[in-house]
């Protein structure tokens, strides 16, 4: 099913929300019968809280990834989001952008190519060869996500606005791609100087070329991110049921790259969505809202390529904010700044607002003793007489008051001498004689 099928974008909290829980449950092999995008004002680990109205809803085409032979190229879109996307809100790009809107920064979208006809990123996108056209829209689309430019009553913003995206060819016309194409795209990305590279497909084989392709985008200090796997499985052709996913996809699996899987408005994935695990980071990607290959219209989409593009457009901010950081370095900081989660959440504001480093720091070392010089000796040998004869003069002190008061009831005799009345001689008394 490679047309393009208009979805419809509901508001939370509106009727048709149980409708749009239903909706987002279900993915065809290239874009989705229904889904929807919505406001959302919840932090990153919740849905939004419900409102009590129903504003109504807003239909928009449904971005494609693969066109078949017959399907026309993708259109400009009549219809506009007006609103704040749900994505937007989630990702707080309002205080992000008060620290980096990643000026300065080129992320390179591998892809299906990048309209030059489109406002919200014009005179910021760079095409290598053919790369300026985008029959399908998904690399238009991608690069909205990651550097669209805020609008008067426009809703759809992409995460670095100041960003400049260079167009690079990964898939064929119509979207079809291989392992060489995408290793081709990757260096031609690192060899125009890239910063941050996106790619915008997962593949079941390439391992070997990928993996090279990446490690030659790592010494050109590039950043890779990629999807951790496909939007979606092709289906048997007996049964009529979607494959069984591979255990790895590339370049996701190769060493230094960001792989990114999605989730939606309510903070989950779709029931039928690919089951992939192992990415380093999630991102919203469920029915997103971005930008068109050309005008100024608007389509809806959903995929783990989609939340790759968000985070591609997170490590633009990192980088414009933290210039001295390589690509590994921005990658660590996004990783370990990013949201708790089962799959850590990107979380553009904490990237940029804070700095993570594994340098330790230096052990403090200890002021040198100060050791003052040996006290001269005279001052204690006059300390010492002082003391002598203070300590004197107070034994003197105590024993007056002890031999005073003695003295003066002896009438200070000696101590020897008894206190007598002096003697009486007396004379025997006369007799009478007869």
């Amino acid at each position: 099913m490679g047309k393009s099928t208009t979805l419809r974008w509901f508001i939370p909290g509106s009727r048709n929300m149980r409708a749009m829980r239903r909706a987002l449950s279900h993915r065809h092999p290239v874009a989705r019968v229904v889904a929807a995008a919505a406001l959302a004002t919840a932090p990153l680990a919740t849905a939004a809280t419900p409102a009590a109205a129903d504003p109504g809803s807003v239909e928009l085409p449904a971005v494609a990834s693969v066109l078949a032979s017959d399907d026309p190229c993708a259109k400009a879109s009549t219809r506009k989001a007006e609103d704040a996307t749900w994505s937007r809100s989630t990702l707080g790009l309002g205080r992000a952008w008060e620290l980096s809107q990643g000026a300065g920064v080129t992320v390179a979208v591998v892809d299906s190519g990048v309209g030059t006809d489109i406002p919200a990123l014009s005179g910021r996108v760079t095409a290598v060869g053919d790369a300026g056209e985008d029959c399908v829209g998904h690399g238009s689309f991608a690069a909205g996500l990651i550097a669209a430019a805020p609008g008067e009553g426009v809703g759809v913003a992409g995460v670095a606005p100041g960003a400049r995206i260079l167009a690079v060819r990964g898939t064929r016309t119509r979207g079809e791609t291989t392992a060489a194409t995408l290793a081709a795209g990757i260096r031609t990305a690192a060899d125009k100087g890239a910063d941050v590279i996106y790619v915008g497909r997962a593949l079941a084989t390439g391992k070997a070329e990928l993996t090279k392709a990446v490690a030659y985008a790592a010494e050109h200090d590039a950043l890779v991110v990629a999807p951790v796997g496909p939007d979606f499985l092709p289906r048997d052709r007996n049964t009529g049921k979607a494959v069984e996913p591979a255990p790895w996809y590339w370049p996701a699996s190769a060493p230094g790259v960001l792989s990114v899987i999605d989730y939606g408005p309510d903070g989950r994935r779709p029931d039928s969505a690919p089951a992939l695990d192992g990415a380093d980071l999630a991102a919203p990607g469920d029915a997103v809202v971005s930008v068109g290959p050309k005008g100024s219209g608007h389509y809806i989409g959903s995929g783990s390529s989609l939340a790759a593009a968000h985070v591609a457009g997170a490590a633009a901010l990192v980088r414009a904010r933290y210039p001295e950081m390589s690509a590994a370095e921005a990658a660590r900081q996004l990783t370990v700044a990013a949201y708790p989660s089962e799959t850590p959440r990107v979380d553009p504001y904490a990237a940029v607002s804070s700095l993570l480093t594994d340098k330790q720091g230096a052990t403090p070392k200890p002021a040198a003793a100060h050791v003052p010089p040996a006290a001269s000796p005279e001052p204690r040998h006059r300390a010492l007489i002082i003391a002598g004869a203070g300590g004197g003069l107070l034994l003197l002190v105590a024993a007056g008051a002890v031999v005073i008061p003695r003295g003066r009831a002896r009438r200070w005799r000696p101590g020897g001498a008894r206190d007598r009345e002096p003697a009486v001689t007396t004379e025997p008394a006369e007799t009478g004689s007869s």
